[in-house]
């Protein structure tokens, strides 16, 4: 990834606002009815027509808020004209017979290299505009800029952004042996990170998004890298022999969490994010691995065989106070918890294996798959979302559903083989 992507990224970033009436909080309309929500056709509002602009804006928009799930998305009605983007521009009738509740419009000047795009969201029951926002960018940036917008839209109905210009880091074997990669959270703009030619795991994101850690064999033993994704700098920070896997980041980039076995077995440390400063957590004859964070960074929930099958345990981040949390399965594995801290999401083996969500107090335990074998979820940053990998349709293939278990889709194209996702914070 360059500089100057990272740039784009940035200009891409800063939209103008142009007009925002009253605040508009609900989502779900009276008697449990489901609100519609139809993403019109994308208007050339000056320069050239372009038809891939409009299709990846009109196609981005779409898949974004069928995921975002609190609405029914519909085509655009027939009896709807053709007709501008801005209030007085069109008739709000046709879309009001046709059920609408709510119609993001949108429009786009392509000139040479640049881009300008703007969007509109309408409350068509009230007949009345909630959110206007202007964007500035090239043809390229078309997908990032209308998933910004999506995030503004769950921002402007919810009081939360969208987490749709968040990417997945996750390990492929498209490249040949098993590397990092970077897509879009839709799986568009696939990116390869690693180019080591050996066997790279279980990426985690910084808490700002800039850099991931990961555990590769390109050395011969599996240590722990960390890399800036803009610049493309490795350094690795943990080379014990032995192990050093499943790293994750503390919620305040001050700390990692790891899986080490310098000792003899896999056991629980933390280092600084130099790998400094090794603190031991765990102290068993049993296998500790998998540590994952609460968003408040004062308990780490992880993998322990100490009763003799692998079980969720917690304990305090310094290692005390450590109480098992789940207890229905014979084998659960690669906990992670949610940003909000509400919920634990994990997979069991149950001949495949099936991915769970729980409360920490280990009440409420949920089944959300059935479908293949379904592994590694990670959190979308606001906690609505959840990315996993799944053999359902053969190939291991990275999907994404809401954090009730509904509205699984893929989203990795291809038939080789793509798991250990992980959904970035914001850019």
């Amino acid at each position: 990834m360059t500089r100057r992507f990272l740039f784009t990224i940035i200009l891409c970033l800063i939209p103008a606002l142009l007009h925002s009436q009253e605040g508009y909080r609900e989502v779900t309309a009276s008697g449990a009815h489901k609100l519609t929500l139809t993403v019109d056709t994308p208007r050339r509002m000056g320069g050239s027509d372009d038809a891939k602009v409009a299709s990846e804006t009109a196609e981005a928009l779409q898949f974004d808020m069928v995921l975002a799930g609190p609405f029914t998305v519909t085509a655009p009605p027939a009896s709807a004209a053709a007709a501008g983007i801005r209030p007085g521009e069109f008739d709000f009738s046709p879309w009001r017979g046709a059920g609408v509740d709510l119609l993001i419009k949108s429009g786009y000047t392509v000139s040479g290299n640049s881009m300008t795009m703007e969007f509109r969201l309408y409350n068509i029951t009230q007949g009345k505009e909630i959110l206007a926002k202007r964007y500035s960018g090239r043809p390229g940036d078309v997908r990032r800029i209308a998933h910004t917008f999506s995030d503004d839209v769950m921002e402007a109905l919810t009081g939360e952004r969208g987490p749709f210009t968040g990417k997945i880091a996750f390990v492929s074997t498209r490249a040949g042996a098993k590397a990092i990669f970077l897509m879009d959270y839709d799986g568009h703009n696939v990116q390869q990170l690693t180019k080591n030619g050996s066997i790279n795991l279980n990426p985690d994101f910084s808490p700002n998004g800039r850099e991931i850690i990961f555990t590769s064999y390109r050395l011969g033993n599996p240590d722990l890298f960390r890399r800036e994704l803009f610049t493309g700098a490795e350094a690795r920070i943990s080379s014990h022999r032995g192990i050093n896997a499943t790293g994750a980041w503390a919620p305040n980039g001050k700390s990692i969490a790891l899986t080490l076995s310098k000792d003899g077995n896999s056991e629980i440390y933390t280092i600084g994010p130099d790998g400094k400063d090794a603190r031991r957590l765990t102290n068993t004859a049993a296998i500790e691995v998998s540590p994952a964070w609460s968003p408040d960074g004062r308990q780490i929930v992880f993998v322990s065989d100490r009763l003799g099958k692998p079980q969720l345990f917690i304990m305090n981040s310094d290692g005390t106070g450590v109480r098992r949390l789940t207890t229905n399965g014979s084998y659960n594995v690669s906990p992670r918890w949610s940003p909000k801290g509400d919920r634990i999401v994990y997979s069991r083996q149950e001949g495949g294996f099936q991915i769970y969500s729980i409360s920490p107090d280990g009440s409420n335990d949920t089944r959300l798959t059935s479908d293949g074998s379904n592994e590694h979820p990670r959190w979308s940053p606001d906690g609505r979302f959840i990315t996993f990998s799944s053999t359902r349709d053969g190939a291991e293939g990275i999907y994404v559903m809401r954090a009730d278990g509904s509205g699984q889709t893929r989203v990795s194209s291809g038939r080789a083989r793509d798991s250990h996702p992980t959904w970035s914070p914001r850019w």
